[in-house]
């Protein structure tokens, strides 16, 4: 048998049994009252229509129908207020509980994980829905965090991740779910007020902004940037599930961008990440198949018009498209990890291909960014020319600025093994980036290529042949070579020569070459010589020059 609760019991207290506020209580009696009155008038109302239009009685009284319009009116009154006070209730535990991460001594720990932020998000949006209302979800991952941790330590790393948290619970206003869904992402979940159409993406632009504030941890100064991915419930996106998945394409896709920016979801990026898997799902089979193979571009010295050497390119011969340029694929590796594996594998390709070419022509070959962040770099580069037997002395590695200065002292570390073993080291696209005159003393360099953008250029514009003209003077003040890429005539050959400039490269030289055509071309000129023996030693140019004369 249920026990029977006192209605002042029921009307003094809440669900949870504690005690309710006396304005509370009076909005509470007031409503049990009102729907009462409801009650008793409506029905009067009801029945005095009813036997007007049934058995033609009088009309009910129009006091009556006042009254039950008025009930009505403040029923509907005091259901608004309710939802306001629940709604300010809200966003006061909101705020307090905002304060109570925020002096927690770990802010981290007071955040959401992944599970709770999908329970309370599925109630924000179905609470929403119920008011004709969308929430947004904002996917934010800091750029480049795990560099913080190789440079600086974990230490320094839990600190950076501390100030984010610290700095998103300011940001972001009362009632937004914020969690930690990874090591260092986090996701923000909020009602969207259609009151203000630009809400959301203003508190993109302070996040960015606030987020991308250097963070000094013991006297370091750690520089961070932030991609932000956003999404909007809806048609696209009805469940918490989906709407999590749509935030993190558009994360995806403002990494793929440049990073450092926010980026709403469309369904456009959906069809194109299908795509994108597709073709990844085909990178990871083709690279130990080998259907990615070196072309071979010529680098000629501009003083003797000779055949220098040649860098070594990237082509995808894939079975259904036919040859990929490595635009088309080599991004796609960059983000995924797999340039490391490419490029060795390519590397042993054109080792083995090289071999017997005449001793005076060497390689060049691409390092990525991802590349140079392996500490073991140089001791993979090193076993690869034993096991082929191709010259260290032969080899030139080149990197981009950007990619040496994101770490200088691993960088320095693994440019420094390379050389102490002959290989040689270029620097990259040189005259686009940001190096300083210290970063180009700091580093044992050989060589710096002058970017083809500057190259194509000098035939309409005088600004680029004056940089041009200042970097091969910079290159013979610190005793570099200079190279120019992307030579596009015989004109700006010659003003290359005029400057300086020792070795070019470029369509002014043909297109580059495969395996095959290389070899074509290296016979009609007798540069090619035989193979040594496994079990004999690498010949040496003063051999080949005796073979030469014996022959």
């Amino acid at each position: 048998m249920r026990s029977r609760v006192p209605l002042g019991k029921l009307i003094g207290t809440d669900r949870s049994g504690a005690p309710r506020t006396p304005s509370e209580t009076l909005m509470l009696a007031a409503g049990i009252v009102a729907l009462l009155l409801l009650v008793g008038i409506g029905s009067t109302v009801l029945a005095a229509t009813l036997s007007q239009f049934l058995v033609g009685g009088p009309p009910p009284s129009r006091l009556l129908i006042v009254a039950l319009l008025l009930n009505i009116a403040l029923i509907l009154m005091g259901w608004q207020l309710h939802l306001a006070r629940r709604e300010a209730a809200e966003v006061a535990e909101a705020a307090e509980q905002r304060a109570r991460a925020l002096a927690a001594p770990d802010p981290l720990a007071t955040l959401l994980d992944r599970a709770a932020l999908a329970s309370e998000g599925a109630a924000l949006i179905e609470r929403a829905a119920r008011r004709r209302g969308t929430v947004a979800m904002l996917v934010l991952d800091l750029d480049d965090f795990k560099a913080i941790n190789d440079m600086h330590g974990q230490p320094a790393g839990d600190a950076v991740l501390r100030c984010a948290a610290i700095r998103i619970l300011e940001t972001m206003p009362p009632g937004t779910r914020i969690a930690r869904t990874g090591g260092d992402a986090f996701a923000c979940v909020l009602p969207i007020d259609h009151r203000q159409p630009g809400q959301i993406g203003h508190l993109a632009e302070r996040l960015l902004a606030r987020l991308s504030q250097p963070v000094d941890v013991g006297g370091v100064r750690c520089e961070i940037s932030t991609s932000i991915g956003i999404a909007r419930s809806g048609a696209d996106c009805p469940s918490i599930k989906a709407l999590m998945r749509a935030a993190d394409i558009a994360l995806y896709t403002a990494k793929r961008s440049g990073r450092d920016r926010f980026v709403w979801f469309d369904r456009s990026m959906e069809r194109e990440l299908h795509s994108r898997n597709d073709l990844e799902e085909a990178l990871r089979t083709a690279i130990p198949q080998g259907q990615i193979l070196p072309f071979f571009e010529q680098q000629i010295d501009l003083v003797t018009g000779d055949l220098d050497g040649f860098e070594v390119l990237a082509r995808w011969q894939h079975p259904a498209r036919g040859l990929l340029e490595p635009e088309s694929f080599l991004p796609l590796a960059e983000d995924t990890g797999l340039v490391g594996e490419l490029t060795l594998t390519l590397m042993r390709q054109a080792f083995e291909a090289a071999r017997d070419w005449d001793p005076s022509l060497c390689l060049s070959i691409n390092l990525s960014r991802c590349q140079l962040r392996d500490a073991w770099l140089a001791q993979k580069i090193l076993k690869l020319l034993t096991e082929t037997g191709f010259p260290a002395h032969r080899l030139q590695v080149e990197v981009t600025e950007g990619a040496l200065f994101d770490n200088l002292p691993l960088a320095q570390s693994t440019i420094g093994s390379l050389k102490n073993q002959g290989v040689r080291v270029a620097l990259d696209n040189f005259g686009t980036g940001y190096s300083s005159l210290a970063h180009l003393r700091a580093l044992p360099l050989d060589r710096i290529k002058i970017d083809a953008s500057l190259i194509e250029s000098m035939a309409h514009n005088a600004d680029a042949t004056a940089i041009v003209n200042a970097i091969t003077h910079l290159g013979e003040s610190l005793n570099l070579s200079v190279a120019a890429q992307g030579i596009p005539d015989a004109a700006v050959e010659v003003r290359l020569r005029g400057l300086g400039c020792a070795k070019g490269q470029g369509p002014r030289y043909g297109t580059a070459l495969s395996n095959a055509g290389v070899r074509r071309m290296l016979a009609e000129r007798r540069q090619l010589v035989s193979r040594p023996s496994p079990d004999r030693p690498t010949v040496g140019p003063r051999d080949v020059t005796n073979q030469r004369r014996a022959g």
